[in-house]
């Protein structure tokens, strides 16, 4: 990877680092596993970012590889995530902390979400990150209808989670 290409991955990932964090919060349960994640999730688009060729936006494409990272870990290693060396990395990207204060009355809809399926997560996640079921199905690799149909799906479901 050229030292320019390098120098606008970190400053693109700096800016939209966000969406790591959300993607961790929504498939872990504790700060080691948030940042083992994040972690992990960074490697993933730090490997892929010579690839990105700018046919999706950047938060699309973040967005797919991020949840592939997590769903294809969690899957792997039965909610166990194992990690890859984050040293041999030139350049050190240092993490925010998420200020998750604003979400706290989110909790319980965190922990319903928490009881839904990896794919269903992702679903979901991307819907309340305002993405429309074009956005949902092109990041997921699914078709628009069937990004409808689980989504309805699952907020029946979450409904009764939330109000059993």
């Amino acid at each position: 990877m050229t030292k320019d290409l390098e120098h606008k991955f970190i400053s693109e990932f700096q800016k939209n680092q966000n969406i790591v964090h959300k993607v961790c919060r929504i498939y872990t349960n504790n700060q080691e596993a948030h940042n083992d994640l994040f972690q992990e999730i960074t490697i993933q688009l730090w490997k892929a970012y010579p690839k990105f060729r700018g046919d999706s936006k950047l938060s699309t494409w973040m967005y797919r590889i991020g949840l592939n990272t997590a769903i294809t870990l969690f899957r792997k290693s039965k909610r166990s995530i194992k990690t890859q060396d984050f040293e041999s990395v030139l350049y050190k990207i240092e993490s925010s902390d998420y200020d998750d204060t604003e979400e706290e009355q989110l909790k319980l809809m965190y922990k319903a979400i928490h009881q839904l399926s990896d794919i269903d997560k992702g679903i979901i996640f991307l819907y309340l990150e305002e993405k429309n079921y074009k956005e949902i199905s092109a990041t997921l690799g699914i078709s628009e209808v069937n990004a409808r149909v689980k989504m309805n799906r699952i907020k029946t479901r979450l409904k009764k989670i939330l109000n059993p």
